[in-house]
């Protein structure tokens, strides 16, 4: 078996690292062309950056943003953690596999489908699309992924805490805030950041349950590089991957906190 430090094998992961992180390094060293043309550079500047910030539909859009992936986390976080709970407690009432299934399917359906279904109930239960309907979308797969995470720390979790506190005097419900949600705090916050990075990140489901004065950041971002790239773009996407960078950092060391825990 070749070695993992063998020189081909070096090569082939540097190859991998450069197809992926070259065209993002390529937008970030963009975003600081001092002039229009984004294939021409004409010197380090801050000018777009500052042009993003003076730009209206670019601060609309973000404020949206913020507010469906906060709103719509918090719904996935309630769904997903109840979800998981009752995945881990209730290992045998009726039709386990099938609500398994409808909890967990938004994980391996395309956004594509997931957006179009997503549609189509709106237009049948005549919901005006909007905020509230991006929401909604945005936490039905946020809810998934949450399962996920809260389960793997739930199916590890020694339950002879909880008995162990019930045996000391206290009641179920208080023995759950005490002792349980302690422990799964951080697996619960880490999904909160996941489905909110998420959110914010989404472009296809968006696309399908939006409508007038809820468009989300990546929408607009999309509506103006149809109509030519420019280092505002390059300055926005910048400030957006910054952002997401700092969720992904903070779910990680939330997630190795739970570990550890």
């Amino acid at each position: 078996m070749r070695k993992a430090n063998s020189p081909l094998g070096l090569t082939g992961m540097t190859l991998g690292f450069v197809f992926l992180y070259l065209p993002i390094v390529l937008l970030v060293i963009g975003s600081f062309n001092a002039g229009k043309a984004v294939n021409v550079w004409s010197g380090w500047s801050l000018h777009w950056y500052a042009q993003a910030f003076r730009n209206e539909q670019l601060v609309a859009a973000l404020w949206v943003s913020l507010q469906v992936g906060v709103a719509a986390a918090s719904i996935a976080t309630l769904i997903g953690t109840a979800g998981a709970f009752a995945l881990t407690r209730l290992p045998k009432f009726h039709g386990r596999g099938a609500f398994r299934l409808g909890l967990l399917t938004p994980l391996v359906i395309p956004e594509v489908i997931l957006g179009l279904s997503l549609l189509l109930l709106f237009v049948r239960l005549d919901l005006d699309r909007g905020i509230g309907t991006v929401i909604l979308a945005h936490a039905t797969f946020g809810a998934a992924y949450v399962a996920v995470v809260v389960h793997s720390r739930l199916s590890t979790f020694d339950r002879a805490l909880e008995e162990a506190a019930m045996d000391l005097g206290a009641t179920p419900m208080r023995a759950f805030f005490k002792v349980t949600l302690p422990i799964v705090l951080p697996a619960v916050l880490a999904g909160w950041l996941l489905a909110f990075t998420l959110s914010l990140d989404d472009l296809v489901i968006a696309s399908f349950t939006s409508g007038p004065g809820a468009t989300t950041l990546p929408q607009r971002l999309y509506g103006q590089v149809r109509l030519g790239v420019s280092p505002e773009i390059n300055a926005v996407s910048t400030l957006l991957i910054l952002g997401v960078t700092i969720l992904v950092i903070g779910a990680s060391l939330v997630s190795k906190q739970r570990n550890a825990s």
